[in-house]
């Protein structure tokens, strides 16, 4: 079992960054793939990003490809968003989730633990 915790969530401008990070506590992040999700009101929770366990592997969103950027952190069981270029549309509720399966996923129901999430927004 594992537990993650969010956080770097905030108000931003569009066109601005933000960091996101999830921390990992109970088994060792680096035997989980690692995904970030998010949810805005009245939608579904998207796919953002995914990463392997090594990191060598990453998958992205179109709708976020080359603005956001996952890394991840064994040593300190952290996994990274690096979101930038902003958009008033990437406002939601983002979440990292765990996988233990080995494949770098895109749909929410491959993954077995979840964070709480944190809030970005981003205004216009």
């Amino acid at each position: 079992q594992v537990q993650l915790v969010e956080s770097g969530g905030g108000l931003v401008q569009a066109g601005g960054s933000l960091r996101l990070s999830c921390t990992a506590s109970g088994r060792t992040s680096s035997t989980y793939t690692m995904g970030w999700f998010r949810q805005a009101p009245g939608r579904e929770r998207e796919f953002v990003a995914g990463i392997s366990r090594s990191g060598r592997i990453t998958n992205y969103a179109d709708s976020v490809k080359g603005r956001f950027t996952i890394s991840r952190d064994n040593s300190k069981n952290t996994v990274y968003l690096q979101m930038n270029s902003l958009k008033p549309e990437d406002t939601a509720v983002y979440s990292c989730a765990a996988d233990d399966s080995g494949g770098v996923y895109r749909t929410a129901s491959s993954y077995d633990f979840w964070g709480q999430g944190t809030q970005v927004t981003v205004s216009s």
